[in-house]
């Protein structure tokens, strides 16, 4: 058994954070996140540990030395979405958990050995934007649908078989070329082809168990550290140029390329990634 994590994004909704950090690096209750992950999968067992990284790859480095992990570089992660990850760990790809570097999971969910491939879920109440799974009454998945209402969703780990992996693995070298499918999600490809794929099943998980963080707002939320002190230098700056505390600024979401913006007092102010970082009150 052995684990992939990915690692290569830019995490670009998580301004400004994301400008000075790849996600998987962020500090969560004290751990950084791709550390808390990898120490879990030590403890279950799981030493054969592959990062891929392509943001900031540098700053992954670290992590050969401290946990005698593997660091491949995806080359594409700036123009494709994360099968291009997959398909740079092929030789990799068995009896595997695909992981991101970016979750962080209040319990070790790894200790429980599957029996099959998986994919972790949680129930969404209402409407969702979220990849919604239908399964059989084994809680086989048979059908996929992205959005929905009062469902089962994709969340957090999964956990490929070698029967599932060697099926799954030609898909992705047949699609290597398909534009479409580079573009998406590796899921999209998994939904595309699931009448082909051997059964995975959902794994059930109640709710606060697996953490993802699309935005800093929601880190804030999970972490009440960073509602006074938000780890980002560019925050410290402006904090600094217009007389702000930190935990004043509300809000704070992307709104272009290379573009966040948050509110204080009455006012709402933008801040661009160059060299100044430049803040400006833009409404108030």
């Amino acid at each position: 058994m052995n684990a992939v994590i990915m690692a290569a994004g830019t995490s670009s909704r998580f301004v400004p954070l994301c400008w000075e950090r790849p996600k998987g690096l962020l500090e969560v209750r004290g751990e950084v996140l791709a550390e808390r992950q990898i120490q879990q999968l030590k403890e279950a067992g799981v030493d054969d540990i592959t990062l891929v990284t392509g943001y900031m790859a540098e700053k992954f480095e670290y992590l050969k030395d401290k946990f005698a992990v593997s660091l491949v570089f995806n080359p594409d992660y700036a123009r494709y979405n994360n099968t291009s990850t997959l398909l740079r760990v092929l030789d990799r790809l068995g009896d595997t958990w695909i992981c991101s570097s970016d979750n962080y999971f209040t319990q070790n969910i790894f200790l429980e050995r599957p029996s099959q491939s998986q994919y972790s879920a949680e129930y969404a109440e209402g409407q969702t934007a979220e990849y919604c799974l239908f399964g059989n009454e084994r809680d086989e998945i048979v059908s996929v649908t992205v959005g929905g209402a009062d469902a089962w969703y994709m969340i957090g780990p999964v956990f490929f078989s070698r029967e599932f992996s060697e099926a799954f693995r030609r898909i992705l070298v047949s699609g290597a070329n398909d534009e479409e499918m580079m573009m998406g999600y590796w899921e999209d490809a998994y939904i595309r082809h699931l009448s082909e794929l051997p059964m995975m099943r959902m794994r059930k998980f109640s709710p606060g168990i697996i953490n993802e963080f699309d935005t800093l707002e929601e880190l804030r939320a999970f972490d009440g550290s960073y509602l006074t002190d938000t780890h980002s230098a560019v925050l410290k700056k402006v904090c600094r140029e217009i007389g702000a505390e930190e935990k004043d600024l509300a809000d704070i979401r992307k709104t272009a390329d290379n573009v966040c913006s948050f509110r204080w007092k009455d006012g709402l102010y933008e801040v661009r990634n160059d060299e100044a970082h430049a803040c400006r009150l833009i409404a108030g």
